[in-house]
């Protein structure tokens, strides 16, 4: 039998409701964010102010979305962290044209969330192989641009969307970028394990020279426990959570250590990213956002607009 709701839709829909819903939901604008002149979406009019680390994290998701998603780029890995949320941001005020026909792929609950909300186009990687363009956050980032992931849990499906992107970009602020990992980012090597292993992989992690205290006093090696539950943080996948802090000689070398826990039975995937970032944006406190790239080239932007200018970097044709 029909609910008094669906009685309700139906007589809303033949009222003529549904001419009025097919006219506006294609090109539903998020309230508070107005069309420009020419028809883009600022984030929001005026940006607001932030405090300094989160405007650099804002900073530093709008340029690298201006510098490598434009109109040819159809497949868009959305990654996670606190300076994602930013990167949606600056991605919807591109406007409806750029991304009606696009399709967005979350690492993680969060980013899931955030696609949805944007009102973007959800994807998952079982349907793309193949990404265009993923862009994402980091704990840190060394002077190769490689980087420790998975402080929020998510390095198993970030690295999947990573390796399967063309372009791998990483947005943070001006605190994660080190010379060395492990330098900033002193809670360990995030390693997700299947659960019934943990306790095997802590004696192996241990062996391999992972101390149970740092020199601090702080605990280090550990099964990651949750703030607000009775036990460990289980990941989206199901898995447990070993935070690993290694000696700083062994973090200078972070691709063999990468290769040498991987290997270790019952690691489902490490939190080391190594040789995949094109580039890294660091957004600083007076406004200008650090870019460091493949290639050791290192460039600096003094400011980013407030409106993105879109384009097709094949050809430099704006949007209509």
């Amino acid at each position: 039998m029909p609910t008094p709701a669906a009685e309700q839709l139906k007589a809303k829909l033949s009222s003529g409701a549904a001419a009025e819903m097919k006219a506006t939901n294609p090109a539903f604008i998020p309230p508070t964010q107005p069309l420009t002149p020419g028809n883009q979406l600022p984030t929001s009019v005026p940006l607001p102010v932030l405090p300094a680390v989160e405007s650099a994290k804002r900073l530093a998701a709008f340029a690298a979305v201006d510098r490598h998603i434009g109109l040819q780029h159809k497949v868009i890995g959305i990654g996670s962290g606190s300076t994602v949320p930013y990167v949606v941001d600056r991605i919807v005020a591109q406007g409806y044209q750029a991304n009606k026909d696009r399709v967005f792929l979350p690492t993680g609950f969060q980013s899931k969330e955030l696609i949805i909300k944007a009102g973007l186009t959800l994807g998952d990687v079982d349907q793309y192989a193949r990404i265009d363009v993923t862009i994402d956050g980091a704990d840190e980032v060394d002077n190769d641009l490689n980087s420790i992931k998975g402080g929020g849990a998510c390095q198993l499906r970030e690295k999947v969307l990573a390796e399967a992107a063309d372009t791998w970009v990483i947005v943070a602020d001006y605190r994660k970028n080190s010379h060395i990992l492990g330098t900033t980012w002193t809670q360990g090597i995030p390693i997700e394990v299947a659960p019934f292993a943990y306790a095997k992989v802590l004696t192996n992690l241990s062996h391999m020279g992972s101390p149970h205290k740092l020199p601090n006093g702080k605990p280090g090696l550990s099964l990651r426990m949750g703030k607000m539950k009775a036990g460990p943080v289980v990941s989206d996948n199901g898995n447990f959570i070993i935070d690993a802090p290694f000696p700083e000689e062994m973090m200078k070398d972070p691709l063999d250590l990468l290769h040498r826990i991987k290997m270790l039975t019952g690691v489902v995937e490490v939190g080391l990213f190594c040789n995949m970032a094109k580039a890294a944006y660091f957004g600083n406190e007076d406004g200008t956002v650090l870019i460091r790239s493949n290639d050791g080239s290192v460039d600096k932007i003094s400011s980013v607009p407030n409106t993105p200018e879109l384009k097709a970097q094949s050809d430099g044709a704006a949007i209509p």
